[in-house]
């Protein structure tokens, strides 16, 4: 079994040696997979948006396509905070200022404040997942640390562009769980399983 480190090793240079027409190949059959979901229950989505220099899931074609069909669907963006690893949540707008920040991630330079409370759908990212819908990220914590902060009713979704290793070896009490993992070529749903 690998550990989060392989694996993080691994499939970032795995993702980061995909040609670009590949990826684009992927997202788009992301998206066609992201369209099978409902989400006419969700009232406030959090989101992260992709750093392409690391060549991660598109989640723009995502929320242009949800806001088409899901008008009543609010959208919420993270600011970083590397120091402490921790995230502030903004509502996002169509007219949200997006500003790159030093490790390449798109984030709003301002906006109207939201509490992790409020959130009822969170998309997350993530390098790869396992079979029992446990992630590997960049290592941080960030993320784990937000989710800990919804609330319980919060479903959980994780984008990848690869399909699942096994078994994450290293798994801990501090990681949580997704409910569900898309990817280009199915659902995940770990609700059921």
């Amino acid at each position: 079994m690998l550990t989060k480190k392989d694996i993080r090793k691994q499939y970032l240079e795995k993702r980061l040696n995909l040609p670009d027409d590949v990826i684009a190949t992927l997202n788009r059959e992301l998206l066609d997979q992201c369209r099978q979901l409902d989400l006419s229950a969700f009232r406030m989505a959090h989101i992260f948006l992709p750093i392409t220099e690391k060549k991660e899931a598109d989640t723009f074609a995502l929320v242009h396509w949800a806001r088409e069909v899901y008008p009543q669907l609010q959208w919420a963006l993270s600011r970083s905070d590397m120091r402490n690893a921790t995230m502030e949540h903004f509502l996002w707008k169509p007219e949200t200022v997006l500003v790159r920040n030093a490790y390449g991630i798109p984030e709003p330079a301002g906006g109207i404040p939201l509490l992790s409370s409020e959130m009822d759908l969170v998309f997350v990212p993530m390098l790869a997942f396992d079979k029992n819908g446990q992630r590997v990220g960049y290592g941080k914590g960030m993320y784990d640390r937000f989710l800990k902060e919804c609330l319980p009713t919060v479903t959980t979704i994780g984008l990848s562009l690869f399909e699942p290793v096994e078994t994450i070896a290293d798994v801990n009490e501090n990681d949580v769980p997704l409910h569900m993992v898309i990817t280009p070529q199915t659902i995940y749903d770990f609700k059921k399983s």
